[in-house]
């Protein structure tokens, strides 16, 4: 598991969690499994699956600080107790926003890269704007 319930603490107060869950870990944990679920569709040209297979120092840190903001927004919707839904939209709106950057390969994290073999050949395209010429 990359991310455990446990860590999530760093993000969201001890007690926070508690009121939310009522105790009951499964939905942390299945806000944690959303998340990685998510960020897992935009990381789809790296080795994710390795990468997730990771514990402990060895895992991306910048990869573990997003999916936890991800994680606690899904989590926090469940109810809104003592919490700022503001901050954390703007958090999670924030970890999608690294992500779509990731995708669209304007940031290169270091992540392990796909085995040959499992390369798809991403096309990326653009144009030069349009000029408009004046006589």
């Amino acid at each position: 598991m990359y991310i455990t319930p446990q860590e999530i603490t760093t993000h969201l107060g001890a007690e926070q969690i508690e009121a939310i869950s009522n105790g009951d870990d499964t939905m942390l944990q299945a806000a944690i499994d959303g998340a990685t679920v998510e960020a897992k569709g935009y990381l789809h040209a790296f080795d994710i699956t390795s990468e997730l297979a990771k514990e402990g120092e060895a895992r991306n840190a910048l990869l573990i600080i997003f999916l936890k903001d991800i994680a606690v927004w899904h989590f926090v919707n469940i109810c809104n107790v003592n919490t700022s839904l503001e901050l954390r939209q703007d958090r999670y709106e924030r970890a999608v926003s690294w992500l779509r950057q990731v995708q669209k390969g304007e940031v290169m994290p270091d992540l392990p890269a796909l085995p040959v073999e499992q390369q798809t050949g991403t096309i990326i395209y653009n144009s030069n704007p349009k000029r408009s010429n004046h006589f």
